[in-house]
């Protein structure tokens, strides 16, 4: 999905200093459903952290980095 709506939104994004914000408003208001590839952009790359720190506090709260491990 990341990679999906970041090459859609890659299409339309100008990233020079003088037409990045004027670029994301054409997005969000020209473009047909531009403002819900953008919220799922976002919302994705949110999620995509929170499954990276729930798998990081898991092995912690496992303790898979000690040397045993008996409960994996």
């Amino acid at each position: 999905m990341q990679v999906v709506t970041g090459l859609f939104l890659a299409m339309y994004y100008d990233p020079s200093i003088l037409y990045a914000f004027s670029s994301i408003m054409y997005i969000n208001s020209e473009i047909y459903y531009g403002w819900l590839i953008r919220c799922l952009h976002a919302n994705g790359a949110s999620f995509f952290f929170l499954c990276v720190y729930l798998h990081m506090f898991r092995g912690l709260y496992y303790g898979s980095f000690l040397y045993p491990r008996q409960l994996l």
